[in-house]
């Protein structure tokens, strides 16, 4: 075959591979709707001692790098903003800069990202061992409901827990701003928080609204590339590190289409 068609040709089976994928996402978020629908139903069927523990695991667990990564941030911000308004005389507006920026973006953001690449791996190498040991088939022949039993309740602990990272990742960053503020600018906490008053909530909503989103994504792509795997520990590596980059790839477009749609309502 000449090379350009060669060409169009990888093209076309990567764009029909992009699309299979979508429509494999597709109806795993309906399988997980579905499951959410029959433990609604049947209350005492749904595992919640699982939901609690993967709470912990996906949730409790992160606070730590959370918060630290945060923090850091913030004072950058700080720092970059400072050194560029004070050629303006406008020291005091780099509490509006960190104040928007993060509640508003990078807080939920870079949680997301941080959630997808230790939640992912965690989703998929767990539902994946379990694959390769042909445990999730003995479950069905004991009559238990995987999408019950191992996809609900990871999926909802995510959807629970990421907004609270979330809400912990902003009052890191805009701790870190406050404190390289005060250092390298004079502005003092309290200054910091009577400017802070000013900020509109709209951002913490605007913020806040992407987190259920952003878990939904990264569960449902953990949980997929899990019941993707085979039966060799080949095929678990190529799925775990798949997952990562699928999930962190998806989290970042999801949050563009979220500017893209808040800035078209006004928000």
């Amino acid at each position: 075959l000449p090379p350009w068609r060669r060409m169009l040709q990888a093209t076309g089976q990567r764009v029909t591979g992009a699309g299979l994928y979508l429509v494999q996402l597709a109806e795993y978020l309906g399988r997980t709707l579905a499951a959410l629908a029959r433990a609604l139903r049947h209350p005492t069927r749904f595992p919640l001692t699982a939901l609690v523990h993967h709470a912990h695991e996906t949730g409790l667990r992160a606070v730590p790098i959370v918060t630290v990564m945060s923090f850091l941030i913030g004072v950058v911000l700080a720092f970059q903003g400072s050194d560029q308004l004070r050629q303006f005389g406008a020291e005091v507006f780099v509490v509006d800069l960190i104040a928007i920026s993060i509640l508003r973006e990078l807080g939920i953001l870079l949680t997301a990202i941080v959630v997808a690449g230790r939640t992912a791996s965690a989703l998929t190498a767990s539902i994946g061992s379990m694959k390769m040991r042909q445990e999730i088939d003995a479950m069905r022949t004991l009559g238990l409901d995987p999408d019950m039993v191992l996809i609900l309740p990871r999926i909802l602990a995510l959807v629970m827990v990421l907004p609270i990272l979330g809400l912990i990742s902003a009052v890191a960053g805009l701790l870190g701003g406050a404190v390289m503020s005060w250092v390298e600018l004079g502005i003092s906490p309290a200054v910091f928080l009577a400017r802070l008053a000013d900020i509109s909530v709209t951002h913490v909503i605007v913020g806040l609204t992407k987190a259920p989103v952003f878990a939904l994504i990264i569960g449902v792509i953990g949980c997929h590339a899990g019941m993707q795997v085979g039966k060799d520990a080949e095929s678990l590596g190529r799925m775990t590190s798949s997952a990562v980059v699928s999930a962190i790839f998806a989290v970042i477009i999801a949050d563009a289409a979220f500017s893209i749609f808040f800035a078209r309502v006004g928000l």
